[in-house]
C-alpha cells in the first residue's frame, strides 16, 4: 500500500486547516483516522459500482440500450440494404450520404445487400423479430417501428 512504502521513508500527512485538521500521519490517532476515512472511500466507491451495476442489468432486462447510441436506425439500415443490394451507387458515395465509414456499412449490409449479424441484433433490440432471419429483405413499413 502506498502509505505503507510512505511512512517507511518517513513521510506522512499534516493537514493544517480546514475540515480535515486532526489527520496527520504522524501519530496513531491520524493514521486512524486516515485508514477509516480510507474504508469509507472505499466502501462508497463498492456500493457506486454495485448499484450502476444493477441499474444496467435493470434497463438491459426492459430492453433499454446501454452505451453509445447506434450508428444506423432500422430505417437507415433499410436504405442501406436496398442500395448496397442493387448496387446502383459505390460503396463510397453511399456511406456518404449516411455519414459513416465503409466498415460500418459492411458490419451492417453485406456488399449483396444482405444483413449481417450487427443488423439483425439491432433490428431484434427494436422489436422486429420477424427481420431477425439471414437474407431477408424487409419492406419499409417493417423497418420504421
Amino acid at each position: 500500500m502506498l502509505q505503507t512504502r510512505l511512512t517507511a521513508r518517513g513521510i506522512g500527512l499534516k493537514v493544517l486547516t480546514g475540515e480535515g485538521a486532526m489527520i496527520d500521519t504522524t501519530t496513531a490517532s491520524g493514521r486512524l483516522m486516515f485508514g477509516i476515512f480510507a474504508a469509507l472511500a472505499e466502501f462508497e466507491r463498492e456500493l457506486i459500482f454495485e448499484r450502476t451495476t444493477a441499474s444496467i442489468a435493470a434497463a438491459k432486462a426492459r430492453g433499454k440500450h446501454c452505451g453509445r447510441p447506434h450508428e444506423l436506425t432500422p430505417k437507415k439500415i433499410h436504405l442501406l440494404q436496398k442500395a448496397m443490394g442493387k448496387r446502383q451507387k459505390i460503396v463510397v458515395d453511399v456511406v456518404a450520404e449516411f455519414g459513416i465509414s465503409k466498415a460500418a456499412a459492411y458490419r451492417y449490409v453485406g456488399p449483396n445487400g444482405e444483413l449481417r449479424a450487427d443488423a439483425r441484433r439491432l433490428l431484434a433490440m427494436k422489436g422486429n423479430p420477424r427481420i431477425n432471419q439471414p437474407g431477408r429483405q424487409f419492406a419499409p413499413n417493417e423497418a420504421e417501428q
